[in-house]
């Protein structure tokens, strides 16, 4: 396995106080905001969706069955009583399903601020994909970048109204080569690459490509050797997620972000580096 390329500053596995998200859970900073998240059943999601809601947003919570959308909502409930929770049942790669997602969310809340495109897919990593199945090794191609491309054409013009926040969840294996693992990091670079063109084609809109650590999700559990580097909490990206929506954080619109960076010393020890070089960008390296 090549070694990720990443920013040399202190790792974080945990809330810190930099992305402390109890002062927005104290002022509810987040209030008359409305924040779409997919894959929001379970996870990493849900989680995300949970600190949002905490904060004073209104949530439209999009996943692929029902059942366990209205579990997850219950469990937000839980949490925040008077939370306004709106369920839709979509896959992201069906087009149509995104688009009544979209619009439906904004019928119900009259706008939308904030989406989180979090649904993704990953195989097990075990042996090259010309012994793989070609249509499932498609079908992950298709979840990560197809997935986020629907949520982006539909959410996008609405985002451009409210000046608004995009964010996909990407993955610190954007920016490796691990050997079985092709369709989830193909993916993964890929849509680092659509987040770049968000920014430059929707201005209005900040918009992020967030790794979220390393997380012991279900999804992980597809690749249980890779469990002892899974350290991270469920609130690290959910916290982190609310301080890239803040209006703090804008000058890192259409790059690559990762949760597990201390933000405040990427801010005092690489922000004029980063502008003035164009980083956290996909580019071919050149000798």
């Amino acid at each position: 396995m090549a070694p990720a390329e990443d920013l040399p500053v202190t790792r974080m596995s945990d809330i810190y106080p930099g992305i402390d998200p109890k002062p927005h859970f104290a002022e509810q900073t987040y209030q008359g905001k409305v924040v779409l998240v997919t894959g929001a059943s379970r996870g990493i999601g849900e989680e995300i969706a949970l600190f949002y809601a905490r904060a004073g947003a209104s949530l439209s919570l999009v996943g692929r069955k029902s059942a366990d959308l209205l579990e997850a909502r219950t469990r937000i409930l839980a949490h925040t009583s008077d939370a306004q929770i709106q369920v839709f049942v979509a896959d992201v790669v069906d087009t149509q399903a995104v688009k009544a997602a979209v619009e439906g969310t904004v019928k119900a809340f009259g706008r939308l601020d904030i989406v989180i495109a979090n649904a993704g897919k990953a195989d097990p990593w075990k042996k090259p994909f010309t012994e793989s199945d070609p249509d499932n090794w498609w079908k992950t191609m298709e979840v990560n970048i197809r997935g986020v491309y629907n949520i982006a054409h539909f959410a996008l013009p609405e985002l451009a109204k409210s000046k608004g926040y995009n964010i996909i969840i990407s993955s610190v294996g954007a920016q490796m080569r691990m050997p079985f693992a092709s369709s989830y990091v193909t993916s993964k670079h890929a849509v680092n690459r659509l987040n770049e063109y968000i920014h430059a084609e929707h201005p209005a809109v900040k918009t992020f490509a967030l790794n979220p650590g390393a997380i012991k999700t279900s999804m992980a559990d597809n690749n249980p050797e890779a469990a002892p580097w899974l350290i991270d909490t469920l609130q690290l990206p959910a916290a982190t997620c609310l301080r890239l929506t803040s209006g703090k954080e804008g000058w890192l619109s259409g790059r690559y972000v990762s949760a597990n960076w201390e933000l405040d010393e990427v801010e005092s020890d690489w922000k004029a580096k980063i502008i003035d070089q164009d980083a956290l960008v996909n580019r071919l390296h050149v000798p």
